[in-house]
């Protein structure tokens, strides 16, 4: 490998370790502190490799992963945006899509060219959310907060005064194409918390 090469995916890496300082919306289970979204990318993953066997037969769950552990590294630059801020809106605004594809371009391009290209499409693919695998990704990126937020008594839906039929359409529609199973399981729940706050 080239010294280049080495000292790009060295610097790569390094930049990764920002993402350790990104602090997101939700807490921890234990409610101990605010989790950071490097936890939330590995935390996912671990999602991905547990529930494998809950993905359609075309889905190829090394790719999952693969997105999962790079698919917010642009928060390094645009911060997180939380699912419930201002209605919802912020959230899939053309500013922040058009943030978060410039934060990829300028991450991913800090590795060697032909790398770089790989994980940007690979990051692209996610976002776009039309593969098998995308919306599986998508489905569990969108599942693990919820569940987090259940067992921390859904302190987070409070701060932002969240109701059922918002998680319904936020993060039903995701779940549900990702795995109908495991949204059933989760709107179950759901329903259950919102009933009894």
């Amino acid at each position: 490998m080239p010294d280049d090469d080495l000292t790009r995916r060295l610097s790569f890496l390094a930049e990764a370790d920002q993402l350790k300082s990104v602090l997101r919306a939700n807490t921890l289970i234990d409610l101990s502190r605010h989790e950071n979204s490097a936890e939330h990318s590995w935390h996912l993953a671990l999602y991905a490799l547990a529930f494998a066997d809950l993905a359609g037969p075309d889905v190829d769950i090394g790719r999952v992963i693969r997105m999962l552990l790079i698919h917010d590294l642009v928060e390094i630059d645009v911060g997180d945006v939380p699912l419930h801020s201002a209605g919802g809106q912020a959230h899939g605004s053309a500013q922040i899509q058009a943030d978060e594809a410039a934060a990829a371009r300028r991450i991913f391009g800090l590795l060697p060219q032909g790398q770089g290209d790989q994980l940007l499409a690979l990051w692209h693919e996610f976002e776009a959310q039309q593969t098998s695998d995308a919306i599986f990704a998508k489905g569990l990126d969108r599942a693990q907060p919820a569940i987090q937020h259940l067992h921390a008594g859904g302190l987070g839906w409070i701060e932002y005064d969240v109701s059922l039929a918002q998680m319904e359409t936020r993060v039903g529609q995701p779940v549900g194409r990702a795995s109908p199973e495991l949204w059933n399981w989760l709107h179950g729940r759901l329903a259950s918390h919102f009933a009894a706050a």
